[in-house]
């Protein structure tokens, strides 16, 4: 992803990982970049950050998603990955 937008280094939560960008007249599988982060000085808030590999990706231009959330709606989202993870787990075991 030479066209990157995100700074992407040792401490970027997923540098590298699967990802689908869906339209109403297309879907095409790509790679992606996802971080966490928090501001180091005076942190008031959680962002997520979404990039999506456009060298391979020919509907979007480049682009980079973030979303803002409050310590709770961090927590609420962490709760429900982890409870979509063990039942992944356990679908595999």
């Amino acid at each position: 992803m030479p066209d990157r937008l995100m700074k992407v280094n040792a401490y970027t939560t997923f540098d590298l990982i699967d990802a689908t960008v869906t339209g109403h007249e297309f879907e095409e599988e790509s790679f992606a970049v996802l971080n966490a982060t928090s501001p180091r000085k005076n942190p008031d808030e959680v962002k997520l950050q979404l990039e999506i590999d456009n060298m391979s990706e020919e509907h979007l231009p480049a682009h980079m998603e973030e979303l803002h959330l409050t310590p709770e709606q961090a927590r609420t989202l962490a709760s429900d990955l982890e409870t979509h993870a063990d039942k992944v787990e356990a679908a595999d075991e």
